[in-house]
């Protein structure tokens, strides 16, 4: 190998190929080389973009629709609009009114929320959703899912507990990074209501394949975290997930090995 080619090599290109993350940035002089900086500029914009991009709310009806287990429901927060909702995280967390949704004593209560990407709700939400109906059905009853807009987590207790649903699984997109914009997660309360504290639920983070989390395996850790809290009557930081999903003891009912329901 030549002087020059040797010159060439980047040491920190074989660490980039490993992460998301932005590492050994190249500079020139005592800034970031051009390149960086554009790259920089056009992450941010994408960040702001899954911030403030509103949830196709008529298309993931839809998807959740097929899932057959009732006609999906959309409720709104108290937040009103975008702005606020940044603003006032607070009224992210009640309805704007009363919910209009009937109580169907079910096991698990389904909620998909914009949250601070809308982007991860419409790239990954119904294929979770799909996997978690897989993983649940039929040891679990679910009730008719809910589709909240301007939301933040804690409106899940509310929709839970009207619903009267033992416990509740909030689907929401999680806030966006300069690496990653369209990540969702997971929280998991018991005996939903309203005042549940934070150290109350149970998180399940980073559901983006093929970077992140599969459906499969987020489905699975969410039933093995269910199974937990309805053995020991509560969730929050009592409740452990497995390491990892490749820990749990087999595969539930209706999971393939990869992000398709069998």
């Amino acid at each position: 190998m030549t002087n020059e080619a040797v010159d060439s090599i980047d040491p920190w290109d074989r660490m980039r190929s490993h992460t998301l993350a932005r590492i050994g940035l190249r500079r020139a002089g005592d800034t970031l080389a051009t390149p960086e900086v554009l790259a920089l500029n056009a992450s941010h914009a994408l960040a702001r973009d899954a911030v403030r991009t509103p949830l196709e709310v008529a298309a993931v009806h839809a998807a959740l629709a097929e899932l057959e287990l009732g006609d999906p429901v959309h409720v709104t927060s108290a937040a009103g609009d975008r702005d606020r909702y940044l603003r006032r995280p607070d009224l992210g967390r009640i309805p704007s009114g009363p919910l209009e949704l009937c109580s169907s004593g079910a096991d698990l209560a389904l909620v998909v929320c914009d949250g601070l990407s809308a982007t991860a709700v419409t790239a990954h939400a119904a294929g979770l959703c799909a996997a978690l109906v897989g993983a649940f059905a039929p040891d679990y009853s679910l009730a008719p899912p809910v589709i909240a807009t301007q939301a933040r987590v804690a409106l899940g207790d509310h929709i839970g507990r009207t619903l009267g649903a033992r416990a509740v699984l909030v689907v929401i997109g999680e806030r966006p990074g300069l690496s990653v914009t369209d990540s969702l997660g997971i929280y998991l309360t018991y005996a939903p209501q309203p005042g549940r504290a934070d150290s109350e639920r149970n998180c399940i983070s980073n559901i983006r394949p093929p970077h992140g989390l599969s459906y499969t395996d987020a489905a699975m850790v969410a039933r093995d975290l269910i199974d937990q809290m309805f053995r020991a009557g509560r969730s929050g930081v009592s409740i452990k997930a497995r390491a990892s999903a490749a820990a749990l003891p087999s595969r539930p009912p209706g999971i393939s090995s990869d992000n398709e329901i069998s």
